[in-house]
């Protein structure tokens, strides 16, 4: 087993961990990222809310004590979809910002990083004042994150929809079987078709472009399951960067909206309208305190943010059919 440097002074093992059997490869990484563990002593934990990838926690007496290694193992062929490379240096980036966890090393296929205290928050708290309210202040502190200088920070809303349209136009011309991370093949659902997909992204193309939202850095996948509540701290981090990027602020924003619905996709639970003009008025004074500005936030701001946002959660909306849009104006 070889290791050396990923790149950017990151440590990488040259290692494949066995998907089914990770027992071992686990503790061959154990090994040089916590040598004084005696294998004995090390328990591990494997969570289930991953819906691409396994992910499992090593630690010594309790997994909530400092120390605990997260060790996360790629779903097969998720790399069609996920920029590994960029994955990595969003990890590096949010981490230096105090947004997120340390990443520890990379190897074949996975990463290992810090365990986040708390727990994965439950959909039914998203609601909730005192929840949504840290995570609307969260957001605005990840937006207000600079790039480097001299690096552009290009959206990548259209450049990840044309690889998902191009994904859809391979797997359909080859019949391709899909494979989930963790179970057997499953054939692909009926999807509208290439031609038809191709002309609505046109179209909302055409119709965002002309909208002026800022290119801010973004999760991108804010779901209930890449948010972790501390009680105890009264504070939330987000987790999971595999669509981390610099993208649109009200598509960041709009995205996390239709999250709401869950999984299992309920448009009942979108919020409402006063729900997300207080959320958007916590998240502008956050935004505007993190970029060194007074954050006094007028309604017009806010509703200029609404508007904004009521259109750019188009992109990521799940069942169009089942939802009831809010009323804006153009």
């Amino acid at each position: 087993m070889d290791f050396g440097s990923s790149g950017n002074n990151l440590l990488h093992v040259d290692l494949n961990i066995d998907e089914n059997e990770p027992c071992r490869g686990i503790l061959d990484l154990l090994r040089i990222l916590r040598p004084y563990w005696k294998t004995e002593d090390i328990q591990m934990k494997t969570f289930t809310e991953g819906l691409t990838n396994q992910l499992i926690g090593c630690y010594l007496g309790s997994l909530q004590e400092p120390g605990c290694v997260l060790v996360r193992i790629y779903g097969r062929r998720t790399e069609l979809y996920v920029n590994r490379v960029r994955e990595v240096e969003m990890f590096q980036v949010f981490h230096s910002h105090g947004c997120g966890p340390e990443i520890y090393c990379t190897f074949q296929n996975g990463i290992c990083y810090e365990f986040v205290g708390g727990a994965v928050l439950d959909d039914e708290l998203l609601p909730q004042p005192s929840i949504y309210r840290l995570i609307a202040a969260e957001m605005g502190r990840i937006h207000a994150i600079q790039p480097k200088c001299g690096v552009s920070a290009e959206p990548l809303l259209w450049t990840k929809m044309s690889q998902f349209l191009t994904m859809v136009k391979s797997s359909t011309n080859s019949n391709t079987m899909l494979q989930s991370p963790t179970k057997s093949s499953v054939a692909m659902p009926e999807v509208a078709s290439f031609e038809t997909l191709s002309a609505e992204i046109g179209s909302l193309k055409r119709h965002l472009l002309q909208i002026d939202s800022p290119v801010v850095l973004c999760h991108n996948d804010l779901l209930t399951k890449n948010i972790i509540y501390n009680q105890k701290e009264g504070r939330v981090k987000f987790i999971d960067y595999e669509y981390a990027d610099y993208n649109y602020q009200a598509f960041d924003i709009g995205n996390h909206f239709n999250e709401f619905a869950g999984v299992n996709v309920n448009y009942s639970f979108y919020p409402s309208p006063e729900l997300q003009r207080d959320w958007l008025k916590v998240y502008l004074q956050s935004y505007k305190e993190s970029t060194g500005r007074e954050a006094t936030v007028t309604e017009a701001e806010v509703t200029q943010l609404y508007i904004q946002v009521c259109k750019f959660s188009l992109g990521p909306d799940k069942k169009k059919k089942k939802r009831k849009p809010n009323r804006i104006h153009s």
